[in-house]
C-alpha cells in the first residue's frame, strides 16, 4: 500500500521541478525587461506616437514671409517661404494651401527658387535672411525634383542663414548660393558657394573673414557668366549688432565666379552695412545697390554701365527696426527705373532712386520682405510681410489679405482654466498678443472671430491668474 502511495508523490515532484525552473526563467526575463525599461528615458519619441497635432489657428493674422516664388508657366502656383513656419504651396493662387516642408530638418526658410529651365525643380535655402534676435537658423539647402513632393538636403549644413539662390537658366546642375553664415557666432559656411553637379559638391568662390558672408547674388539675364554679389561683415550678440565692416562691398565676376573684383567707383569709402541689389529687367546694364551707412541711413546707388561706376540717390528713409531686417530692392519688369524698397513701409521710386515716396499700404501690414510681379499685369503685386501675404491689382491703391495662411510666430504661450474648453494666450512676432479657444462646439470649428487681441504691437509674455 505504501509503495502505491509513493507514485503520485513522485509524479507531483516531477511536475513541480520543471515548473519552478520555468518560473525562475520567466522571473529573470521580467527582471531584465524591468531593468532595461528603467535605463530608457522616461520620454522618447515613442511616448508621443499616438498623439497628432491639430490646428487651432489663429488665421486672424498670418506671419512673417521671407520669400515667394511663382511658377513661370502657371501663375496660380506659388511657393511661399515663411521665416518661422516652413514652406507652403498653393496651386490655385492662395485659395488653399499645403505645407510641404514639415518633415525636413529646419522650420526657418530664407529663400525659395524655381529652376527656370525645369519648374519642377525647386531649391530651398533654410535659415531666415535677416539679422533680428527672433530668427530661426537652418541646416543647409534642399532640392526637390518633383515640385515639392519630396526633398533632399544638398549640403551647406552649417550655413545657418541663406540670402538667396540663383540657378543657371540652361543648366540645372549649376547653382549659386549666397550664404550669410551663423548669426550668433563666427565661422560656419559663409560666403558665395557654387555647384556644377547639382549639389553633390560645393566650391566657395567668394567670401572674407570669419564674420563675412554673402547677402545676395544676382545674374545678368543676358549673360550667365556675369554675376554681382554683395558681401556683408557683421557680428551680433543679445545686446548689440555690429552690422557692417571693411569687408562689406559689391563684387562682380565675368567668368561665372572664377574671379572677382570689388566695385568701388562712386560707392561709399566708409564701412558699409547690409547691401541689397537688383538688375533692371528692362535694361540689364542698369544695376541698383541699396547700401546701409554707419549713420544707419539707406541710399540706393545706381550704375548705368554694369557696375563700373555708380551715382548716389536719395536717402530712402527708415524708422523702427534697422536695415538688418530689410534691404531687399525690386526693379519693375514693366516700367524702367521703377523701384520698390522693402522696409517698415514700402518705398517707391519712379526715377531710379533719385527720389522716394510711400507706395501706399492702407489696411496692409507693414514690414515687408518679399515681392513678385505678374509679367502680364503692371498693376499687380504680391507682397510678403510680417503679417502674411497681400495682393493688389491696382498698384497699391487697395490690398487683399490672404487670410488662410496660419503661420503666426508665437514667442510665449499660456493657458487659462475655462470650462468646458480652456483658452490660450500668446505673444506673437509683430502681430500683437492673441487670445483664443482650444476647442469649440461650433460645427465649423474654431473661427477667426473666436480669437481676439489683448495687447497690440510686438508679442508680450502673458500669464493668467490660476484662480
Amino acid at each position: 500500500m505504501r509503495r502505491r502511495r509513493t507514485i503520485p508523490w513522485i509524479l507531483m515532484l516531477a511536475l513541480i521541478v520543471p515548473l519552478s525552473a520555468a518560473e525562475a526563467k520567466k522571473s529573470k526575463k521580467d527582471q531584465a525587461e524591468s531593468e532595461a525599461a528603467e535605463d530608457e528615458p522616461k520620454m522618447s519619441s515613442g511616448t508621443f506616437t499616438g498623439l497628432e497635432f491639430r490646428s487651432i489657428g489663429p488665421a486672424l493674422m498670418s506671419g512673417r514671409i521671407a520669400d515667394i516664388a511663382v511658377h513661370p508657366k502657371d501663375q496660380s502656383v506659388w511657393y511661399v517661404a515663411v521665416g518661422s513656419g516652413n514652406l507652403w504651396k498653393t496651386t490655385n493662387a492662395g485659395t488653399t494651401w499645403q505645407p510641404i516642408f514639415d518633415d525636413q530638418g529646419a522650420y526657418s526658410i530664407g529663400d525659395v527658387t524655381i529652376d527656370p529651365s525645369n519648374p519642377e525643380i525647386v531649391w530651398v535655402g533654410t535659415g531666415e535672411n535677416v539679422g533680428g534676435r527672433h530668427v530661426g537658423y537652418g541646416d543647409g539647402v534642399y532640392r526637390s525634383l518633383d515640385g515639392g513632393a519630396s526633398w533632399e538636403n544638398m549640403g551647406l549644413e552649417s550655413s545657418e542663414h541663406i540670402g538667396n539662390i540663383v540657378i543657371h537658366p540652361k543648366d540645372s546642375n549649376m547653382v549659386y548660393v549666397a550664404a550669410q553664415g551663423p548669426l550668433w557666432s563666427a565661422g560656419g559656411e559663409r560666403g558665395l558657394y557654387k555647384t556644377t553637379d547639382g549639389g553633390a559638391t560645393w566650391e566657395k568662390i567668394l567670401g572674407g573673414g570669419e564674420y563675412t558672408g554673402v547677402n545676395e547674388v544676382h545674374m545678368d539675364p543676358r549673360d550667365a557668366n556675369v554675376l554681382y554679389a554683395s558681401t556683408h561683415q557683421k557680428a551680433r550678440n543679445v545686446a548689440a549688432l555690429v552690422n557692417g565692416g571693411p569687408e562689406s562691398g559689391v563684387h562682380k565676376s565675368t567668368d561665372g565666379g572664377k574671379t572677382w573684383r570689388e566695385l568701388e567707383n562712386g560707392l561709399p569709402k566708409e564701412d558699409m552695412g547690409k547691401i541689397g541689389m537688383a538688375i533692371s529687367p528692362i535694361n540689364p546694364d542698369v544695376v541698383y545697390a541699396t547700401i546701409e551707412t554707419p549713420q544707419r541711413q539707406i541710399f540706393v546707388y545706381r550704375s548705368t554701365n554694369s557696375g563700373e561706376s555708380w551715382e548716389k540717390g536719395a536717402d530712402v528713409g527708415y524708422s523702427g527696426t534697422g536695415p538688418h531686417y530689410y534691404q531687399e530692392i525690386f526693379a519693375s519688369p514693366h516700367k524702367f527705373d521703377r523701384l520698390y524698397h522693402m522696409n517698415p513701409r514700402i518705398s517707391l521710386s519712379e526715377d531710379g532712386g533719385k527720389s522716394w515716396s510711400p507706395l501706399g499700404e492702407k489696411y496692409k501690414h507693414g514690414d515687408s520682405h518679399a515681392m513678385v510681379f505678374d509679367p502680364n499685369d503692371p498693376d499687380y503685386l504680391l507682397v510678403g510681410s510680417d503679417g502674411g501675404l497681400y495682393e493688389t491689382w491696382d498698384h497699391a491703391q487697395n490690398w487683399k489679405f490672404v487670410a488662410n495662411l496660419p503661420v503666426t510666430q508665437f514667442y510665449k504661450v499660456a493657458v487659462d482654466y475655462d470650462e468646458p474648453f480652456y483658452n490660450l494666450v500668446g505673444g506673437t512676432q509683430d502681430n500683437n498678443t492673441q487670445y483664443g479657444p482650444s476647442r469649440t462646439d461650433n460645427v465649423h470649428g474654431i473661427r477667426n472671430s473666436d480669437w481676439s487681441v489683448t495687447l497690440f504691437g510686438d508679442g508680450h509674455q502673458p500669464a493668467i491668474d490660476p484662480t
